[in-house]
């Protein structure tokens, strides 16, 4: 079997209607490869910006979409000792997750826990997690600054701390502020753009403590409020320019900001 299905974009880029299931070529594993048979693989604003032609691929990487999966073992590229196959398995590429198989370097694969599902294992490596953390070095991936990246290795989040999240409704917005809880954060406040959004987000195990509608609230003044003039010690931030004064605005004496995008530019 030299061929397998894969979803394939119409001319290489466009709109969603450009999607359609072809046939390419199955990938060979490898030196340190590992192939996986995908059962489930996640979707990001990432792919929605490649399909659109506005985001390059890696060098080496596959031209195909996605970047998180789940699956079994398939077959063992030259030297992987690690693995064996049949083992269930989640993992993070620089691309070709919108696939039957993937190749994948056995340092960013990670057991599946029987606890979650294939779907629920699909969704965790690009929001939750990157490159460095899984055993590989961060050109290996799509997005150097994630979830963890950007709040326990750049921001450098400790218990009592106080954190922004913009963007929370998001994927990576959802696992940041759930980090920033388990991290013992004292209060993380996120923002979105609507009611439903922001009530959902409070909702959630280990949610925001507070919410804030970035369209009808100045979330700088609101943290002050929030922090008793302190301001927040961590902003995760994904839009850039429109929110860039009140972002300084927000940030405690010694606070730290990472931004993941410019959104509004």
């Amino acid at each position: 079997m030299t061929k397998m299905r894969a979803v394939l974009i119409k001319g290489g880029h466009g709109p969603i209607e450009n999607l359609y299931i072809g046939e390419a070529d199955k990938p060979v594993p490898k030196k340190g490869q590992v192939l996986v048979k995908i059962v489930a693989f996640g979707l990001n604003r990432m792919d929605i910006l490649q399909r659109l032609g506005g985001y390059p691929v890696p060098p080496g990487a596959s031209s195909i979409l996605g970047v998180e999966f789940s699956g079994c073992v398939a077959e063992l590229g030259e030297g992987v000792a690690r693995w064996a196959v049949g083992d269930e398995v989640f993992g993070l590429a620089g691309g070709g997750a919108y696939a039957e198989f993937i190749n994948c370097d056995e340092g960013l694969l990670m057991k599946k826990p029987g606890h979650l599902s294939w779907v629920e294992a699909a969704g965790i490596p690009e929001n939750y997690l990157t490159g460095d953390l899984m055993g590989a070095p961060l050109h290996c991936t799509l997005k150097s600054f994630l979830a963890y990246q950007a709040l326990v290795k750049y921001g450098e989040v400790k218990k009592g701390d106080h954190v922004l999240v913009h963007a929370g409704a998001s994927g990576v917005g959802i696992a940041a502020i759930q980090i920033a809880r388990l991290s013992g954060a004292a209060t993380v406040t996120a923002t979105a753009s609507t009611k439903e959004k922001l009530d959902w987000l409070l909702s959630i195990p280990n949610g925001a403590t507070h919410t804030v509608n970035y369209r009808t609230e100045d979330f700088a003044a609101e943290v002050k409020k929030t922090t008793n003039g302190k301001g927040v010690d961590i902003v995760i931030d994904f839009v850039g320019q429109s929110h860039w004064a009140r972002n300084i605005e927000s940030l405690a004496i010694d606070g730290r900001m990472t931004m993941l995008a410019t959104l509004s530019g």
